[in-house]
This record gives C-alpha cells, structure tokens and sequence, in this order.
C-alpha cells in the first residue's frame, strides 16, 4: 500500500471512523470521510451519492448506520459491494456484529467480492456509556434498560480502530474474520456499577420490560429504526450467544484487547459523566 491510494471511511464520523481517519492522517495516508456533511457527500440512503464518493478509492472501510442488522441492510451492502468493485476498489474491510444473522450475510457479500477482504465482527461498545445512548442515563444518575442478565465483553472502540486501520493499510490481514471484544465479560449493571464507582456517585441501574422499554423510548421521539435496533438487540442478540470472549485483537495486533476498566478510568477523567 502506498501513501498514493485513497481510503474510504463510511461512518467517517461515528465512533469507529472518526477515530480511524485519524490514524490515518497521523500516517499521511489520502483518506476520503464518508458522511453526508463531507465533500462529496456520502450518505447510505442516497446510492447516487456513492460514486462520486467512491471515485479514485481502493480501499474502502464499511461502516453501515445505524446498524448492519438493521433490515434492509443486507442489500443495501451487496448494491455498494458490487459498486465499490466495479468502481476499482480493491480491498474491502467490513465492521461486523457478533451474533447477528444479517451481519453473517453481509460478511457473505463482501467475502464474495472478489477483492481483499476483512471482517471486523464487534462486540457490544464500550464508548455506548459515554458516546451513544446510554450517556445521558449516566449523567442523570439513572440507568435504564432493558431486562438481561447476559454478560457481555464490551469492546473498546480504540481497539476496534486499531485492528480496522491495521486491515485497511498492511498485508496479512485479507481473508480474515476478526472477532473482537474485550478481555472479560460483564453484565449491564457491573459495567454501571463500576462506572459509578470511577466517578464517586451513586448511579442507579433499573432493568425494565423491554416492551416497556421501547414503547417510552417512542413516546420521547427515538427514531424508529433506533428503538427497532434496540428490541433486536435485548431481545435476539442478548440471548447468551455472544457470552464468551473472542481474540480478534490479538489475533490482528499481536496485544492483549484493553480491559472496560480501562476505558472506565480514561473517561472519568474527562469529567463527561458528570451530572448534566
């Protein structure tokens, strides 16, 4: 790979592409952000939005939004798949879900295209608690979510990037399914519970129906496709499947993934989980 070819980052501004674009500028790497505020624009409910996009690029990191379980998903990959080959790509690296038949799908398609390939397959994230949608719950000091007493190895989304970036810019990683989550497993509330513990307060966690849970969710405005995600999420995927570590990091970079207490500590720091 030389510093000449141009990576695609879809998500270019989520969790996981923000932070690879930023590994790559570090490196002076040509690195095109996709998102429907960049020039061009990018946006995955616009395909005539793909092409200009996909223009000069040879790599491409595939990030769907919201998310690749989210129906319709599947062939919304396969149209980009068959148009970021024809287009010239040449290696493709795909952020996959762990436990998530859709995924499995479009792990299918992008193995079939006929370029390099690599899958990122990620467990739950741990930034969800200070980046996503359960930040404001913490800030209030009151988790709410719904009923599960599935362990879950939250994923670090530095690690996630790391392991991406590695695919999209070195040999040896074409052809491989990384399964990437953190070193041990925790339940919702022992992450909220050391959460609590890192910032010096009391933060209640309170488990709800998940019908309840979804049903207040609208009542508040959440997007549909949102408060489908997370009834598929609590429902399907938080079934115990995904209850078990994997070494997708060490496998993709040679080091241990890093631990939730880690994060924990790195975040409190910031002061973020603060009362709002």
């Amino acid at each position: 790979m030389t510093t000449q070819n141009l990576i695609l980052i879809t998500g270019g501004t989520g969790k996981t592409g923000r932070r690879i674009v930023q590994r790559l500028q570090q490196q002076n790497i040509p690195v095109r952000i996709g998102s429907r505020s960049a020039n061009p624009p990018f946006d995955w409910e616009n395909e005539a939005t793909w092409t200009p996009a996909l223009k000069d690029v040879l790599t491409a990191y595939i990030a769907y939004q919201p998310d690749i379980a989210i129906p319709g998903a599947v062939d919304t990959i396969q149209k980009f798949v068959d148009k970021a080959v024809a287009s010239g790509v040449q290696r493709l690296v795909l952020l996959s879900g762990r436990g998530e038949p859709e995924a499995q799908l479009c792990e299918t398609i992008v193995a079939k295209s006929g370029v390099a390939w690599t899958v990122v397959s990620a467990s739950f994230f741990a930034q969800n608690f200070s980046e996503g949608f359960v930040l404001e719950s913490i800030q209030s000091g009151e988790v709410v979510l719904p009923t599960t007493t599935m362990a879950e190895p939250f994923i670090d989304v530095d690690d996630i990037a790391d392991v991406a970036t590695a695919a999209l810019i070195e040999d040896g990683h074409s052809g491989k399914i990384y399964e990437v989550t953190g070193p041990r497993l925790l339940t919702f509330k022992e992450a909220v519970e050391e959460i609590s513990r890192a910032v010096g307060r009391q933060i209640q966690y309170v488990s709800v129906p998940v019908e309840a849970y979804t049903q207040g969710a609208k009542d508040v405005g959440v997007p549909d496709a949102i408060v489908w995600l997370m009834e598929y999420l609590f429902t399907t995927v938080m079934d115990g499947r995904n209850a078990y570590l994997g070494d997708g990091v060490q496998q993709a970079l040679g080091r241990k993934a890093r631990d939730f207490s880690e994060y924990v500590q790195q975040v409190a720091q910031t002061g973020i989980w603060n009362n709002s």
